[in-house]
């Protein structure tokens, strides 16, 4: 039986202040299992920007180490850059250069060989559905497609661990659907990710794992389902006609699952530790009583609620990310997107 490779990415207790005082990091540690998806999320403010920033050899920590592919990516910043690619929350690609022209332009800051710029370029332009638009400028291109653009050209040097901030930030519902294909696509081919958003749908739906940091700090870690399950709250709920049938039905299911049926307007919600086995306790007893439903379902708690619990805070509210933060921002911000040069 072959031996499990190594973890793509390793981060052992990161601490970074800025100005003295705002503790952006304080002892972060997580790890990335090869050809997998980390969910990284939080309230803004919370760090992941500077967390990310320091493993793209962005930003420099105060103290810990965080290693991509077993490089460190403190004392060899060069060589973590050839092995890593950063598409962040704003498309770092030049609106009055075509979509081919763009991706040449990074292939030749990525030392890419003259005659492999274009081909790489074309491939790309095409896995990305971009190729009618390839000789048109980025001032005609929608924000669905810039940002696919600039996805492309985190991935022109084919690194082997993409690191994703906000990708979706701002896209429409079906642009942001079709670049969740693009990322899962990515992973399928064996791209290890880190992904930052505030869309917990997106994570639910792309994480292999989610770390949930605050204050700069991880608070928890674990998959989709053991998030949830840790809250617990899991219920069978039940919708009648209206609202008279809810209550007699939620005598009739006095008894079953963990606690007394509550009816909120023509739903009744019973809680359970024991999901399907409850489930099929009322839909028996349904049945027997005679009761017209209108729907059942067996539900968890959201991933909503479990970010609320661990943090206090919806993803979206807080302040601006580390106010110490914003100089790097500025001055950065034309590096995101293009690959680590």
């Amino acid at each position: 039986m072959a031996a499990p490779s190594a973890p793509a990415v390793v981060v052992d207790a990161l601490v970074k202040t800025f100005k003295g005082e705002v503790r952006a990091l304080d002892g972060v540690s997580f790890e990335i299992p090869t050809g997998t998806v980390l969910g990284l999320l939080g309230p803004n403010g919370a760090g992941k920007t500077t967390a990310v920033r320091v493993l793209t050899t962005l930003l420099k920590p105060d103290s810990g180490n965080a290693h991509v592919v077993g490089i460190d990516v403190v004392a060899h910043p060069e060589a973590a850059r050839r092995v890593i690619g950063l598409a962040g929350q704003y498309a770092a690609v030049d609106e009055g250069l075509t979509g081919m022209e763009n991706l040449v332009l990074v292939g030749r800051l990525n030392h890419l060989r003259r005659s492999e710029r274009r081909w790489r370029a074309t491939e790309l332009l095409e896995q990305f559905d971009l190729a009618e638009a390839a000789g048109r400028t980025l001032k005609t291109y929608s924000g669905g497609m810039r940002r696919r653009l600039d996805l492309a050209a985190a991935l022109v040097a084919r690194p082997p661990v993409l690191f994703l901030d906000e990708p979706t930030t701002g896209l429409d519902p079906r642009s942001r659907i079709d670049l969740w294909s693009v990322i899962a696509g990515l992973v399928a081919d064996g791209t290890t990710l880190l992904l930052t958003t505030q869309y917990l749908e997106e994570v639910d739906r792309l994480a292999d794992r989610i770390c949930v940091i605050d204050h700069g700090r991880v608070i928890t870690e674990g998959t989709a389902s053991e998030l949830k399950a840790r809250l617990g709250g899991t219920a069978v709920e039940v919708v009648f006609p209206d609202e008279h049938t809810a209550h007699r039905a939620a005598e009739a299911m006095r008894g079953l699952g963990d606690a007394e049926p509550v009816v909120d307007g023509i739903t009744v919600r019973v809680a359970t530790t024991s999901g399907l086995a409850t489930t099929s306790e009322v839909v028996r007893r349904l049945e027997t009583t005679g009761f017209e439903v209108s729907s059942l379902q067996l539900r968890q708690p959201s991933l909503d609620e479990v970010f609320l619990s661990l943090t206090g805070r919806e993803p979206s509210s807080g302040t601006q990310e580390e106010s110490g933060n914003q100089e790097v921002s500025d001055g950065q911000q034309a590096s995101e997107g293009t690959g680590i040069r």
